[in-house]
């Protein structure tokens, strides 16, 4: 037993009601038992209790053992002055001059409610209830899942907000920032974020019909032009940039920081850099275009964008390939922009001028795009839970991230579902 799943067990009423009485041998009925207080405080207030024949509504707070009120010196803290009933799993001293009563709830507590928690804390699991997630009803879990995508998006978004704030509110160059970090996926994301705020996207805009130029900017402020080069399209680069460099004034980033290993060639930097330069000479002004777009189909076109023809035939600088192709992004690549830059940011701009059907839009589209293929979202699947679509794996991803992989079973709706089901 722990204060958590104590609180946990008093908030759902995992408890046999009948019979409660207090340490004086009073009734004790549970009207509620009150909103769950996370500041500092008692732990619920405004529960309504009839002890005897007297109904109260005030606060109410849980200890593992009695004695814990006078270890946390509640008894001289004026926040504990109106409470109404002390809940505590076990007595080890007796309280008192107290103007409260005091509940122990251990005799009522069903064993399986404590020993499935204890199973859920000591499983070596990924997921803590796999085992049981075929017997969570489906309206439980669809909604569960809703406000998971919220959260995630809501965690997401919070760093967005400061940079809109260091931006003075110039929705234009956060597109600019989370495109170039999207581009990067995981493993290059912080680069590619990197090498975005080295370059003013002011800059950007004076070349953006010079494909040569934009790449000149990027690959030199990304730290690739640094070497001597034997072919002549590099060389060109490398003489651009240093102009370009000059006269704006720009400092480039440390090449080192880009990671090449363990991956799949279309995806090194140098291609996705390639690629970026591509997208940017297509359409730098993206974000009036695609702010209130609903239709994946109408969006797709926007980001679609080929990579110069010297990357044909390369994926470094001066290492050519016999086989040459052109590197386009492909559907997997826009559709996860899509899912990781597009639609959150309509969230945000929705959620900034309080235009709830935009909010909702934006939900919507990940509906309407597969759901994301990875390790986490086959495990997933493992246990018979199958993504439909993108905000299906985006809840799944938080939920596996924030919740299972921490064993947050007593904050989690499936978690509360599992330990209930087995009470019952």
């Amino acid at each position: 037993m722990n204060e958590a799943l104590l609180q946990f067990i008093w908030q759902y009423s995992l408890y046999h009601s009948q019979s409660l009485t207090t340490t004086d041998g009073e009734s004790v009925t549970v009207i509620h038992p009150g909103q769950r207080n996370t500041h500092a405080g008692p732990d619920f207030e405004s529960a309504k209790v009839k002890i005897g024949n007297t109904l109260l509504v005030g606060n109410v707070e849980l200890h593992v053992r009695t004695s814990e009120w006078l270890q946390h010196k509640h008894d001289s803290d004026e926040a504990y002055r109106h409470l109404i009933l002390h809940v505590v799993f076990q007595q080890d001293v007796y309280l008192e001059n107290q103007s409260f009563a005091t509940l122990i709830l251990s005799p009522h507590i069903p064993e399986s409610v404590i020993r499935q928690y204890a199973t859920l804390q000591q499983t070596t699991h990924h997921i803590p209830c796999s085992s049981q997630l075929q017997k969570v009803p489906v309206i439980l879990r669809e909604s569960w899942l809703n406000r998971l995508l919220a959260e995630r998006w809501e965690m997401k978004l919070e760093e967005w907000k400061d940079i809109l704030k260091q931006t003075a509110g110039d929705w234009q160059n956060l597109l600019y920032w989370r495109l170039a970090a999207n581009f990067g996926f995981k493993t290059n994301a912080m680069p590619f974020l990197l090498l975005a705020k080295s370059i003013p996207v002011n800059i950007l805009a004076k070349h953006k019909d010079q494909l040569f130029q934009l790449e000149s900017i990027l690959f030199g402020q990304a730290g690739f032009l640094e070497n001597d080069f034997s072919e002549e399209y590099p060389q060109k680069l490398k003489a651009e940039y240093y102009f370009l460099k000059k006269k704006f004034n720009l400092q480039p980033i440390q090449g080192h920081l880009w990671k090449f290993m363990r991956m799949r060639p279309p995806n090194f930097p140098t291609i996705r850099i390639a690629q970026f330069a591509a997208l940017v000479q297509k359409s730098l002004h993206l974000f009036s275009k695609i702010i209130e777009m609903s239709c994946v189909e109408e969006i797709i076109p926007l980001l679609q964008a080929t990579a110069g023809s010297y990357w044909d035939n390369h994926y470094h600088f001066e290492d050519i390939q016999s086989r040459s192709f052109p590197k386009a992004i492909g559907d997997h690549s826009i559709h996860n922009i899509i899912i990781n830059t597009i639609a959150p940011i309509q969230f945000l701009y929705a959620h900034s001028t309080g235009n709830l059907a935009l909010q909702e839009q934006a939900l919507q589209l990940l509906t309407l795009l597969p759901p994301e293929k990875n390790r986490i979202i086959s495990e997933w699947s493992t246990h018979h839970w199958e993504a439909s679509h993108a905000a299906h794996s985006q809840a799944m991803l938080q939920l596996f991230n924030q919740y299972c992989s921490s064993k947050r079973c007593l904050e989690c709706s499936v978690g509360l579902a599992v330990i209930k089901k087995n009470n019952d």
